[in-house]
């Protein structure tokens, strides 16, 4: 049993909401996995957030094109219109949705996200990426990294002044990319005079179940979580299945973030982690390996609910409300240098 097995005790709260939800039987089918996305996360989420929107008169939605070897993504930029007296240029925060590399857009982080930036008066960049299967490994990650650089090259156009602040953030699977994203650059002379200044990485992926280094199998129990609970939502099936859609070489360190052989000199980093998810033990053990490399973290476990509570129970939780409001202290700390 996982030294963290009281993380996955439910919270009361879920426990009454997965009393009442209807079961839904797994599939392997693409359309079907996409429509349950779109419904049970993109479609509560933006209806959830709705109500707190600022004025439309508060900041600027734009979608921009981003040319690619064989056609283009979609990235969609938030900026904040200058409050009375302060200056026009913002801090950045380049952020990659979700949805086990199959699935989701940019559509699932926007509205919860142009709060964020008119609160933090920070620019935000939503990146699009093309999706597994149809798309497989590397493409997601080369289409991110493609977008990351495009988002240099014309931050001033989207109110970004990124000598104040350039942030990297993604939820599961995009922070699976946001981790290996953060590897590249830091080794890219292309972000020589525009480094990333910090990450945030929302209940990452960051080693497939075959690459478990031998070291930390002891660490990492929490893939088998529904054997002991099954509310989890996300199961170990699942997590395979994304990598299996992916075609993803479990060993390869940017598919499995974990396995690089250094991690010093990536940016501070903030970490928020689910205790009754699948991944757990990854984010718990991820967040030590980087404060063992000399990388400034902070870190944040929600006990007793699921993979993805944040946007599916939206309302109901006050962990997912919690949730919303600890990633705008997270993003000040990282803001503020991580001090």
């Amino acid at each position: 049993m996982s030294q963290y097995a009281d993380l996955a005790t439910p919270d009361p709260e879920y426990a009454a909401l997965f009393a009442q939800m209807p079961r839904r039987s797994p599939t392997q089918d693409i359309q079907l996995i996409r429509e349950r996305v779109n419904k049970f996360f993109i479609s509560i989420t933006k209806e959830h957030f709705r109500q707190y929107l600022p004025e439309e008169s508060q900041y600027r939605v734009e979608d921009h094109q981003v040319p690619t070897s064989v056609g283009t993504t979609i990235v969609r930029t938030l900026t904040p219109a200058p409050l009375k007296g302060k200056e026009s240029m913002f801090p950045c925060l380049f952020f990659i949705h979700g949805g086990g590399f199959t699935a989701g857009s940019v559509e699932m982080d926007d509205f919860r996200l142009r709060i964020v930036c008119v609160e933090l008066q920070i620019a935000i960049i939503l990146a699009e990426y093309r999706l597994a299967p149809e798309n497989p490994f590397p493409t997601s990650l080369n289409d991110c990294y493609n977008s990351l650089k495009w988002a240099v090259e014309h931050a001033q156009k989207f109110g970004a002044s990124l000598a104040k602040g350039f942030l990297i953030g993604g939820t599961s699977a995009g922070a699976n990319l946001v981790a290996t994203l953060v590897h590249r650059a830091r080794d890219d002379a292309f972000f020589r005079d525009t480094p990333l200044t910090g990450q945030v990485l929302q209940m990452p992926l960051v080693v497939h179940p075959d690459a478990y280094p031998e070291k930390f199998k002891p660490e990492l129990l929490s893939i088998s979580i529904e054997e002991q609970n099954d509310m989890t939502i996300l199961t170990k099936t699942m997590v395979y299945d994304m990598y299996r859609h992916l075609r993803a070489p479990p060993f390869d360190p940017e598919v499995s973030p974990l396995l690089y052989p250094s991690h010093e000199g990536l940016p501070s980093t903030f970490v928020q982690v689910a205790g009754l998810d699948p991944l757990r033990d990854e984010g718990l053990l991820y967040e030590k390996v980087l404060r063992a490399a000399g990388v400034k973290t902070k870190l944040i476990v929600y006990p007793g609910v699921p993979h993805g509570f944040n946007l599916s129970f939206p309302t109901a939780l006050k962990a997912s409300r919690k949730f919303e409001d600890d990633l705008k202290i997270g993003l000040e700390w990282l803001l503020n240098g991580a001090a």
